[in-house]
């Protein structure tokens, strides 16, 4: 095709897109006259991007933890942008199927290894230093890895196993939210208190959360597995991608938190071992005490009672 029949023919495609949508594309053709150019940090918004770290002390090595974290909060949005393709996808394909799920495990794969820069990235005493100033905020508001979890299993999946039998599929939302297995981080069941913790989370993210609860309860990654052919659920390679998804988010992350948190709050011996946001951390954060597990049917009972120990596979 010479030059000439190529422009014709993205023009063509043009014009058919345009009036797809009920414009003029003359109009169109004429802002491209007038648009500027795009460069790497208009498109990237490199200057907003870079003006959102904002410290609270003059201690060096907090820039080190707000930018940490805000990295991730930028992972967890990709992780939910790949899942939402797979919860939307209608007829979805075991291909599609475990290459997205592939995607949103090297995510967290990357999310694990980045440990270290908060491990071996930060001094101690600066950190034990300018922690005390983040008080009450905590790691355990992200919201966007509740909504993870909401995306990729049942609810009772991530309800606190103290009462897990009391509730099945049918039991209301609202109940199930109030026996979430993070609600132990900051509630008094004996009481119903909740800490200032959570209450400001629930504040803000309450209602967001019973919507993407309501919303993923026919289409989290679990769901979306068993309405596959028969066929398609016991291929090998989305069973792989299943487990490691579920072993890599549930066991293998939280451990390497766990263990960094460990090293400036306990091993140090400068803090007096308690979270910011005033939680029971190790008993919140361990996989053996909460056995979170997205995807129960795909473990051996054997695998199941391991759960947490770094046996399963």
């Amino acid at each position: 095709m010479n030059p000439t029949d190529h422009s014709e023919s993205i023009l063509k495609e043009i014009d058919l897109k345009f009036q797809a949508i009920n414009q003029k594309t003359d109009v169109q053709l004429e802002g491209l006259l007038w648009s500027k150019p795009i460069t790497y940090w208009d498109y990237i918004q490199t200057d907003a991007l870079l003006s959102l770290q904002t410290q609270r002390t003059t201690l060096p090595d907090e820039m080190v933890f707000i930018m940490y974290h805000q990295v991730n909060e930028l992972i967890f949005k990709m992780i939910l942008w790949e899942i939402d393709q797979i919860s939307n996808t209608q007829a979805i394909q075991v291909v599609f199927f475990s290459e997205r799920l592939s995607r949103i495990t090297r995510y967290f794969d990357m999310l694990t290894n980045s440990f270290s820069i908060m491990e071996n990235g930060m001094e101690v005493d600066q950190y034990m230093k300018f922690r005390n100033t983040l008080t009450p905020a905590s790691g355990f508001q992200s919201a966007q890895y509740r909504l993870i979890e909401f995306a990729s299993t049942d609810v009772i999946n991530l309800t606190d196993r103290r009462y897990k039998s009391n509730f099945d599929e049918n039991t209301p939302l609202e109940t199930s939210f109030e026996h979430l297995y993070w609600q132990a981080a900051g509630k008094d069941y004996q009481t119903g208190e909740k800490s200032y913790l959570l209450q400001e989370f629930e504040n803000k993210y309450k209602d967001q959360f019973l919507r993407q609860m309501s919303t993923f309860k026919s289409k989290n990654i679990w769901q979306k597995f068993t309405q596959l052919p028969l066929e398609d659920q016991q291929n090998q390679e989305l069973i792989d991608a299943m487990r490691h998804y579920d072993k890599t988010v549930n066991i293998t992350w939280v451990m390497q938190h766990l263990n960094t948190a460990r090293k400036y709050i306990l091993e140090s011996g400068k803090g007096n071992g308690e979270a910011t946001g005033g939680s029971d951390w190790q008993k919140y954060m361990h996989p053996k005490y909460q056995r979170r597990i997205f995807f129960p049917k795909l473990w051996t009972e054997e695998e199941l009672s391991n759960w947490g120990n770094e046996t399963a596979n």
